[in-house]
C-alpha cells in the first residue's frame, strides 16, 4: 500500500559540505488512503506544475545564475584603462575590473586567476584593457606586458621634497608650483595627525618632508600633484606599518616620538656614506641630542645644507662652508641648535628608518669617513676622533 504524500517541498536543509538539500515529506499517521487518493494527489501536482510553469522557469534561471559564475564571453571590445594599486589583492583587482565593466563579476576574475599559475605575476600599475572581457581573457591580458602602461619614475633615497618635486615635474609636466601647493597640507595628503607629535617639548612644524617614500612609482595617466604625493605618503605608511616603526620607537627608544625618530633617520640618510653605517650614525644623533654631548646639539653640516636649499641658495661641501654658516644660530636648522631640528631634512629609505628605529648600542659621539667606499670610523671621545681624522687624511678622504 502506498502512503499518502505531501507534495510540498521542505525548507532547504544543509547537507554535506554546506550544499542545499531538498526532500519530500512523508506524512506520518494512518496506513492507507487507497489508490483514489494517490491518483488525486498526482493530478493536483500536475495541475500545479502546469500553472506555475512560467514562474518555475524564471526561478530556474535565478538558481542557475547562483551556481554558474556570471562571466562575459571572449576578449571584449573597445579600450579602457584600469589602475591596479600597490598592495592590491585578487579581490581588489576584481573590484576595479568590475567597476570598469571589464569583467562581469568578481568571481569570474578570481576563478580565472586562481586557475592560472602565472596570475601571481600581475603587478600594480595601469593597464590597457577591453570592456566586457571574460575573466580568463582579462587575466591573460594583464599578464601581457604590452598591455601595461609603463610610466615609471624612481625616487632615490635621501632626496629632499624640493628635489622630488623637480623630478616629478620633469616626468609628468605638472608644474613644480602645484606640488608645492599640494604639500602645504600634509594631512590632506594622508599623513595622520598623530605623526606630528614630539616628546621633546618643541613646537611641531607640519612638513611633508620625510613622508615621500623613495621607491619606483608608476605614474597613472591624468595624475595630479595631489594624487602622486598621496601615493608616496601611502607607500610610506605601508612600509613603516609593516616595520612597526612607530610602535617600536615608542617602546624601545626611551621616550622619543616616531616623528623625532623620522628626523634622525633623515640625518643618518644624509650623513652615512655607506649603508652599513646608517644605524651607527643614528646612534650618534641620539647620543648628541639626548646624551652627554656638551651642547646637546647635532653639529652636522647636512642641516646647514638643508637650510641653504630651503632658502634657495646653492648647497656646499663641508670644506666650502664658511664660519658664519657653520656657526649661524639664527637658522632653525643651525648646527648649534639645542635638541633636534624642526623637521626631517630629506626622505629616508627603509634601511635608514630601520637604523633610527633599532640603532646598535654604543656611546659614540663622533664619526668620520675613512675610505673612498664611504665607511666611517666612530669614536666616543674627541681625542679618538682626531686619530680617526688623521687616518682619513692619510687615505685622501678629507
Amino acid at each position: 500500500m502506498i502512503d499518502d504524500l505531501d507534495l510540498g517541498f521542505d525548507e532547504p536543509e544543509r547537507g554535506e559540505k554546506g550544499r542545499h538539500r531538498r526532500s519530500f515529506r512523508k506524512r506520518k499517521g494512518g496506513s492507507g488512503g487507497g489508490r483514489g487518493k494517490t491518483f488525486l494527489a498526482l493530478l493536483m501536482a500536475l495541475l500545479l506544475l502546469g500553472g506555475i510553469g512560467g514562474g518555475a522557469f524564471y526561478g530556474f534561471d535565478r538558481i542557475q545564475n547562483y551556481f554558474v559564475t556570471p562571466d562575459y564571453d571572449g576578449a571584449g571590445s573597445g579600450e579602457i584603462t584600469v589602475e591596479i594599486k600597490n598592495g592590491a589583492l585578487l579581490a581588489d583587482m576584481a573590484d576595479a575590473l568590475v567597476a570598469a565593466d571589464v569583467v562581469k563579476s568578481q568571481k569570474a576574475f578570481i576563478e580565472a586567476a586562481e586557475a592560472n599559475s602565472r596570475s601571481k605575476n600581475i603587478q600594480p600599475g595601469t593597464y590597457k584593457l577591453r570592456k566586457q572581457m571574460s575573466g580568463a581573457s582579462a587575466v591573460t591580458a594583464m599578464l601581457d606586458l604590452k598591455n601595461k602602461i609603463v610610466n615609471g619614475l624612481t625616487i632615490p633615497e635621501g632626496r629632499t621634497s624640493k628635489n622630488i618635486y623637480k623630478l616629478l615635474s620633469d616626468k609628468t609636466k605638472i608644474p613644480v608650483k602645484e606640488f608645492e601647493a599640494a604639500a602645504k597640507d600634509p594631512e590632506a595628503l594622508g599623513v595622520p595627525d598623530w605623526w606630528f607629535k614630539r616628546a621633546d617639548g618643541k613646537k611641531v612644524v607640519k612638513s611633508i618632508e620625510g613622508f615621500l617614500y623613495p621607491d619606483t612609482y608608476e605614474i597613472p595617466p591624468k595624475a595630479t600633484a595631489e594624487s602622486i604625493l598621496s601615493l608616496m605618503v601611502d607607500n610610506f605608511l605601508s612600509v613603516t606599518g609593516e616595520m612597526k616603526f612607530a610602535d617600536r620607537v615608542q617602546k624601545e627608544r626611551g621616550g622619543v616620538s616616531p616623528y623625532e625618530a623620522l628626523i634622525v633617520a633623515s640625518l643618518a640618510q644624509a650623513e652615512a656614506g655607506n649603508k652599513d653605517d646608517l644605524g651607527k650614525v643614528a646612534r650618534v644623533a641620539y647620543n648628541r641630542v639626548y646624551g652627554e654631548f656638551d651642547c646637546n646639539c647635532l653639529e652636522m653640516d647636512v642641516t646647514v645644507n638643508y637650510w641653504l636649499e630651503l632658502t634657495g641658495k646653492p648647497t656646499k661641501t663641508s670644506a666650502e662652508m664658511n664660519q658664519s654658516e657653520l656657526l649661524d644660530t639664527t637658522s632653525p636648522y643651525s648646527r648649534k641648535l639645542r635638541g633636534l631640528i624642526p623637521t626631517p631634512i630629506n626622505n629616508p629609505g627603509e634601511p635608514a628608518l630601520e637604523g633610527a628605529m633599532d640603532p646598535p648600542v654604543g656611546k659614540w659621539l663622533y664619526f668620520v669617513a675613512i675610505d673612498k667606499q664611504g665607511h666611517s670610523a666612530f669614536a666616543e671621545t674627541y681625542e679618538e676622533q682626531k686619530r680617526n681624522e688623521a687616518k682619513a687624511k692619510e687615505a685622501g678622504v678629507i
